[in-house]
């Protein structure tokens, strides 16, 4: 079981139930789009968030994305940190047919890819250390197509799917997450290796 000092937020039960197996943490759920209505369990994410930090770990189908934003938009991004899981089509075990976008979502990834989008975001994982790389920018992703150019819209989706990063994921997201996986050089190898 791996130890993990910031509280993670899930959407629902039965994400927190998968999560709960793999790491030591504390996990908080949204009961899905319930969070848009209650002010108090809001309240109470903007506190651990401040607090000890807080890692958003939504589905990466839209109704994940929307989730995400919500949050985003309530608590600064100094205390918030996002995990992402790469689109897998499926389905869970529990359910009889896959969801609306024919993902898996939190609760049907394995072990491994979870605790992978817990390392990439940038959770502290007790005994373990991250090094430090200086930041990508957006300058950065526009010198290497990945911003304003004609074609840099299909070039970040063939980048997010070579990574294995959600397809919806914003302009600023993807450079997070970038930031938080790979160096300057790293990108330019694999963005090279694109074309």
């Amino acid at each position: 079981m791996v130890k993990i000092r910031e509280a993670i937020l899930v959407e629902g039960r039965y994400d927190k139930n998968t999560l709960s197996q793999i790491v030591d943490a504390t996990i908080l759920e949204t009961a899905g789009f319930g969070i848009f209505k209650d002010k108090k369990q809001m309240a109470l994410l903007r506190r651990v968030a401040e607090s000890r930090g807080l890692i958003v770990f939504t589905d990466s189908d839209g109704a994940g994305f929307v989730i995400r934003n919500h949050i985003k938009s309530a608590i600064p991004a100094k205390y918030l940190k996002h995990a992402y899981i790469p689109d897998i089509p499926g389905k869970e075990r529990r359910k009889s047919a896959p969801g609306k976008e024919g993902k898996l979502g939190v609760e049907g990834m394995k072990p491994e890819i979870i605790l992978e989008a817990l390392r990439r975001c940038g959770a502290t994982v007790e005994g373990e250390n991250s090094p430090v790389r200086n930041a990508i920018t957006k300058q950065d992703l526009m010198d290497l197509g990945l911003s304003g150019g004609p074609d840099s819209a299909a070039k970040r989706l063939a980048l997010l799917k070579k990574l294995d990063l959600p397809e919806r994921m914003s302009a600023n997201a993807m450079l997070q997450a970038l930031n938080l996986l790979y160096s300057l050089e790293e990108l330019t190898g694999i963005v090279n290796h694109l074309e």
